[in-house]
């Protein structure tokens, strides 16, 4: 999965906001359903439900906690049809930070694309579960999916919020990467290079890698070098793994 989280949105929200999200996951306090069903609260009782607030938010935008959650109920769906008890997954799900487009792109269609890697579809619009089928979609209508968030156009200043790139394109190159992990799909290999990875200044051969083998090149932070040396001083750490690799496939130019 590809999340982003949008704290700025969190922080603006009401004490009513976060408690009814809240409770659309977890069950509520008596007194967030006390809060909620117009019941006035007193001083005290007002102070102690804000306190819980805070943290009910925090954890509203923490991938550690929206993970935890995921898992539960997965696991629980496949011990109930396995029968069985005990443990399902077997570790801690892994995370990196995409520091810039470049990253994002690769990420992207990494995901986009995993069901062909493993030969589980032959073509984009044919991968179940994945976002990339309800993009084509919802495109042949000429629309996006309100579920996921919207393409909007190349990166620039005062943009919207949404990913910085053209739907048409990134929707060309998810296609152009999956003639080229699958050859024998849908007759000749297009010649063309997509003019996205132009853009992002990424070689097709490095793109190819890149769709096949992400997630196991980079653990932490993921972008060109300067993006990765400038958060690394950021949280002072002096060294990350994988910034050769950062080096090699995400640097337009080297550093």
């Amino acid at each position: 999965m590809v999340l982003y989280i949008d704290k700025k949105s969190a922080d603006k929200w009401s004490l009513l906001e976060v408690i009814d999200r809240w409770q659309k996951i977890f069950k509520a306090s008596s007194l967030a359903q006390r809060y909620l069903n117009g019941d006035t609260l007193d001083r005290c009782e007002l102070k102690a439900l804000k306190e819980v607030a805070s943290v009910w938010r925090e954890r509203l935008t923490d991938i550690s906690w929206f993970m935890r959650c995921l898992n539960e109920s997965i696991a629980r769906q496949a011990n109930a049809e396995d029968q069985c008890t005990g443990r399902f997954w077997e570790g801690r799900f892994k995370s990196q930070a995409l520091l810039d487009e470049r990253a994002l792109a690769a990420c992207m269609a990494y995901v986009d694309l995993n069901p062909i890697c493993a030969n589980m579809a032959k073509t984009p619009e044919d991968s179940g579960h994945t976002s990339i089928q309800q993009r084509i979609r919802a495109a042949i209508s000429g629309e996006q999916p309100k579920s996921l968030m919207s393409f909007v156009g190349d990166e620039r200043l005062n943009m919207p919020k949404g990913l910085p790139f053209q739907l048409d394109h990134y929707l060309e190159l998810v296609d152009w990467s999956g003639r080229h992990l699958a050859p024998r799909k849908r007759g000749a290999i297009a010649e063309n290079t997509p003019p996205i990875l132009e853009r992002l200044g990424i070689s097709p051969k490095h793109w190819l890698y890149l769709n096949r083998n992400f997630e196991s090149r980079f653990k932490g932070l993921v972008g060109s070098t300067e993006a990765v040396r400038n958060a690394c001083r950021q949280c002072n750490k002096r060294w990350v793994h994988g910034i050769s690799d950062c080096q090699r496939y995400l640097s337009a130019t080297p550093c």
